[in-house]
């Protein structure tokens, strides 16, 4: 009692103190005054704790959620914990006067874990970002900031990002960072897991890997790993905040935000990241800012010494809030709700209506592509002349025993070796490939109705326009079956990097949820394309054949 009324006596002075000009609290102050009133008014607070601080308190025990194996920050081998993370706990909980739990959490469950009473803070490498924001209360000063970088080979030279352009960047799925990359015209290759990004490197699989710094911090320290690449870019700086619960945590939120100020005044944050060797850029810069006068007032902050969350929303489409009421109609009456992200966000929209004319552009220029091969191919191959037949089947024969996808990647390479790489050149060389497919596929048809004409008919090996023509007519149910494949065909192009449909979509999930819904809409587009390339075939084959019937007639 006689404690709880020297707290009582001493706030009001505290108080006008900080009124007085010189007279104002430091952080160390502020904790101290902080922990001796909540200390006050225990243990009668312990059987009902209005906030975490007092159950910290009460219970001797600050439970701290931790991720179990995250490199140089947080790893467990066995009941030993080590990392930067963990240090940072350590000190927390010793500045608190208690001790630490570890809560072991993963990405997935550091939210939900604060929300459900699991842990009273997560220090889990987690980013401070507006869209989190609304699940928990984050700590500022932030503890650590990362930012996404591009790791490739050392002697690979890039300055900026147009040296980067129409490459290829190996990544993860589900990372909000991926939108920048697809937004610079750079194409993505997709991983489960971070932890196969590094051997991708090593072994070729990937020229360029993107992800967070801290990521690659443990590999850059490996001599090895360090010697063969480098980041090449540094961009989206994100903080990194530990979280309490959104409510029934102020104190406990006070509390960690003026160990913070202290930590980083104090250069403690700094020295555990040497001690961890992790980058200390951001650090360094934090110690010089609240040693300033300027961060020197708790209760007075210049505007500069926090750093707002990361804006990672990206700008709504126009009609997002009408999608969103079709999409809510949707789940009460039917049930389900399909994720449509390419209607919801700006840069998800500009490459769904990018793949899909791209799209079109492709199947329109492998359905011409493969009419003039076959014309062509057809041509040599029904000529007098031996050497020029001979050389048309082997052009046939050649892409007949060839892969799709081999003879694909051979004509993007010759494409690549004769012009400047981009988006056109891509499609161009999916056009020029899906044509030589179906083409001389369609060209020797062409060639054995011209032969079978001569037989019916005793002619020479010499080929007239008008034995041409019925040769094309004759074969002309094998030409429209290959047109028909090669619209059919073109989504493989996505492999090489043609920014169609299919590829603009996997852009899209790359940074955005719904996937199944997103390969569904590439499956229904398809269709849809191929059911009308089908429908003018037949069409065209039903006016040839009656074309020809009148001509008999006639």
């Amino acid at each position: 009692m006689r404690r709880h009324g020297l707290a009582l006596l001493l706030a009001p002075l505290l108080w006008l103190a900080c009124l007085v000009p010189g007279w104002a609290l430091t952080p160390d102050e502020a904790l101290a005054d902080l922990l001796a009133r909540t200390r006050a008014d225990l243990p009668g607070a312990c059987a009902a704790p209005e906030d975490a601080l007092v159950r910290v308190l009460c219970s001797g025990r600050l439970r701290v959620g931790v991720r179990d194996s995250y490199p140089l920050f947080a790893t467990r081998l066995g009941a030993e914990r080590f990392g930067y993370d963990i240090d940072v706990a350590r000190i927390l909980a010793a500045r608190l006067g208690v001790t630490p739990e570890w809560v072991a959490v993963t990405p997935a469950t550091r939210i939900s874990t604060l929300a459900e009473g699991g842990a009273d803070v997560v220090i889990a490498t987690m980013g401070h970002n507006t869209r989190r924001d609304g699940q928990a209360r984050f700590i500022r000063p932030h503890y650590y900031r990362s930012e996404t970088i591009i790791v490739g080979p050392r002697d690979l030279d890039v300055a900026d990002w147009p040296d980067l352009r129409n490459r290829t960047v190996c990544t993860t799925i589900g990372n909000y960072a991926n939108a920048q990359i697809v937004a610079r015209d750079l194409r993505v290759m997709l991983f489960d897991g971070a932890g196969r990004l590094p051997a991708a490197l090593r072994d070729g699989t990937c020229l360029l890997a993107s992800h967070d710094d801290s990521f690659f911090a443990s590999y850059f320290a490996d001599p090895d790993f360090a010697d063969r690449f480098t980041p090449k870019l540094g961009f989206d700086p994100v903080p990194w905040g530990m979280a309490v619960a959104r409510s029934g945590a102020d104190d406990l939120a006070r509390a960690l935000e003026l160990i913070s100020q202290v930590m980083h005044r104090d250069g403690d944050f700094l020295a555990l990241a040497r001690a961890d060797e992790i980058f200390t850029a951001f650090l360094e810069d934090q110690q010089a800012l609240w040693a300033s006068p300027a961060c020197a007032d708790p209760d007075r902050l210049s505007p500069g010494c926090l750093i707002p969350a990361l804006d990672a929303t990206p700008n709504p489409t126009r009609f997002a809030p009408r999608v969103e009421a079709a999409l809510a109609w949707s789940k009460e009456t039917l049930g389900v709700a399909p994720t449509l992200p390419m209607l919801m966000t700006q840069p998800a929209w500009n490459l769904f209506l990018a793949g899909m004319v791209n799209s079109l552009v492709l199947v329109a220029g492998a359905l011409v592509a493969t009419l003039a091969c076959a014309l062509v191919v057809g041509w040599l191959s029904a000529v007098r002349w031996r050497g020029v037949r001979v050389l048309a089947w082997l052009l046939v024969v050649t892409l007949q025993s060839s892969p799709v996808l081999l003879t694909l990647v051979v004509v993007t390479a010759i494409a690549h070796a004769l012009f400047t790489f981009s988006a056109a050149v891509a499609l161009g060389a999916a056009i020029v490939a899906l044509g030589l497919m179906n083409g001389c596929n369609a060209g020797q048809a062409i060639g054995e109705a011209a032969d079978s004409l001569r037989r019916e008919e005793g002619l020479g090996r010499g080929l007239s326009w008008p034995l041409y023509r019925a040769a094309v007519a004759r074969s002309i149910t094998q030409l429209l079956s290959f047109l028909v494949n090669a619209a059919k065909g073109t989504p493989v192009a996505s492999f090489t990097g043609a920014p169609e449909l299919l590829a603009a979509l996997t852009d899209i999930t790359s940074f955005a949820a719904g996937r199944a819904t997103t390969y569904t809409l590439v499956l229904l587009f398809y269709m849809a394309v191929v059911s009308v390339v089908v429908w003018g075939c037949n069409r065209l084959r039903a006016r040839i054949a009656g074309g020809g019937v009148a001509e008999g007639r006639s």
